[in-house]
């Protein structure tokens, strides 16, 4: 329906749209130089035929194939630029980043309200503000502060072990509402969980690229009913913008009560809420700017840090059940390190080699965020003898950097040992933090020291205390598992079913005793 929709429009209007495209395209490239090389579109559509839009990453990775490394596309009229390696994504959006560190304003954004979240925001006043929030909490060296506290939630996790996939998704939301709000998250049921949870369900699947371009191609359609052909997605933004507002307001108000109550832990709101009490006479004027803004910050913690660290620890449990020796090697290597009688801390991190290329691994195997966010272009500019215009898309193909040696096969293989150097010694360029998932330049993901914080603590606990095994049917056969994966700008693993069982009963009496 929706292709049908696009394709009467297009004959409507290629004719003008080529014309206006050509004529605009020779008044802002007085260089002359050539656009990236491409997939040949068609007037107006472009090449929005020519995309898996389940899995646009597929299609991007073939393009590197026979376009190369950096690729020309149309959606609908406007320019992306697809950029299928490191070495080029470097280049551009960590070398030259006050050109590429622009967001593109798409209506879709506006439409469901979720423009103030600090990922889609565009390179102004406000993102900075909502960065300096985030590096307060978040850098390197704060996140260290929650070691502890990501210890504390993972080793809830086996206890809870039979409740898998919504157990990460809780573990996940359970960390970040204590760092973010100071609050405690309850075991089930979350009111403050479940109304993030659908939230980020409609983002996900509704608030997507191709969708984006439609509404930014023909303005009209944000003004057409949600029963117009094509349109049926704008029947949840009502329900999403009313979601939206929940999530950032009702935590907020918590801290704040327990604030005033005095009952309030350390937290990125309650400190910020303190501050503004210390310096109201500095702040008046502007303190509730600050505060809408600290309230979209908080809210964006918790929307990306819960999706994607709850995607990563799903991975990791069905890499395991897919990859049995992985598993073994892992568990071998922590006992040697720990005994049998205690439970790893971050003290432990650095003699675990091997758990941390199994935490690298499942981000490059199969990363929650194929695509990452879109960047936008703030000027033109000139790369390797191409031309690229001001205002393009610039999407960064994640999937396919991490996918990129001459074996399709072995790309397809979770295989830690990648990440070790001849020497045996882990390679520091695969770092979990440097991970293409996590973006680049200035808009390199804030939260990616307490992802990998809070991964690691899941993964070695995980591994310490529980076995995972595929499932047995009635007759005792094991239940074959076939990875798969959800679509839509961010992806899981499919509901799979898997055995989990203790494997030491001496960590398991640690675990009751709380050490």
């Amino acid at each position: 329906m929706l292709n049908s929709f696009i394709a009467i429009l297009g004959v409507v209007s290629s004719v003008a749209v080529l014309l206006a495209w050509k004529l605009l395209h020779r008044a802002t490239n007085p260089s002359g130089l050539p656009l990236p090389p491409g997939p040949p579109g068609i007037p107006l559509l472009g090449n929005v035929l020519d995309i898996n839009t389940a899995e646009p990453w597929l299609t991007y990775t073939e393009w590197r194939e026979k376009y190369g490394e950096i690729v020309y596309s149309q959606l609908l009229g406007q320019p992306y630029i697809v950029i299928n390696s490191t070495r080029v994504a470097r280049a551009l959006l960590d070398q030259r980043s006050a050109k590429y560190s622009g967001r593109p304003a798409l209506a879709i954004y506006k439409l469901f309200s979720v423009d103030c979240m600090t990922g889609l925001l565009g390179y102004t006043d406000e993102l900075r503000l909502h960065r300096k929030l985030f590096h307060q909490t978040l850098r390197a060296e704060a996140a260290a502060k929650y070691q502890a506290l990501y210890l504390r939630k993972a080793r809830e996790l086996p206890e809870r072990s039979d409740q898998t996939p919504l157990l990460f998704f809780r573990f996940a939301a359970s960390v970040i509402m204590a760092v973010t709000y100071g609050y405690e998250t309850l075991p089930q049921d979350d009111p403050y969980v479940t109304r993030v949870q659908e939230l980020i369900n409609i983002i996900t699947t509704v608030a997507l690229p191709e969708r984006a371009a439609l509404l930014a191609a023909f303005p009209f359609l944000a003004r057409l009913p949600a029963w117009f052909p094509g349109l049926s997605f704008k029947g949840l933004a009502p329900h999403c913008r009313q979601l939206m507002n929940q999530v950032k307001d009702i935590p907020f108000e918590y801290t704040r009560k327990a604030l005033a109550a005095g009952t309030a832990p350390p937290s990125m709101v309650a400190g910020f809420l303190q501050n503004q009490m210390e310096h109201a006479e500095n702040t008046s004027g502007h303190q509730a700017d600050l505060e809408r803004s600290m309230k979209d910050t908080a809210a964006s913690v918790f929307i990306g840090g819960a999706e994607t660290t709850s995607s990563t620890l799903l991975t990791f449990i069905l890499a395991l059940v897919l990859y049995p020796r992985v598993q073994e090697r892992a568990c071998a290597e922590i006992d040697a390190v720990l005994g049998s009688a205690r439970l790893p801390t971050f003290d432990d991190r650095s003699s675990l080699p091997y758990v941390e290329a199994v935490l690298r691994e499942v981000l490059r195997w199969h990363n929650g965020v194929p695509l990452g966010l879109p960047h936008a272009t703030t000027a033109s500019d000139t790369f390797e003898g191409y031309y690229i215009p001001k205002d393009a898309i610039v999407i960064f193909n994640a999937w396919g950097m991490s996918h990129s040696s001459s074996d399709p096969d072995d790309d397809t293989r979770f295989n830690p040992d990648r990440h070790f150097l001849p020497d045996g010694k882990l390679s520091p360029h695969t770092a979990f933090t440097a991970d293409p998932a996590f973006g680049f330049g200035r808009r390199i993901c804030p939260g990616r020291f307490f992802a990998d914080g809070s991964a690691w603590a899941a993964i070695v606990t995980i591994l310490s205390v529980l076995r995972i095994a595929k499932a047995k049917d009635a007759e005792g056969k094991e239940i074959e598992v076939k990875p798969e994966f959800t679509t839509g700008s961010a992806v899981r693993p499919v509901p799979f079913r898997c055995a989990v069982m203790g494997r030491s009963a001496e960590r398991e009496m640690c675990l009751q005793m709380g050490l």
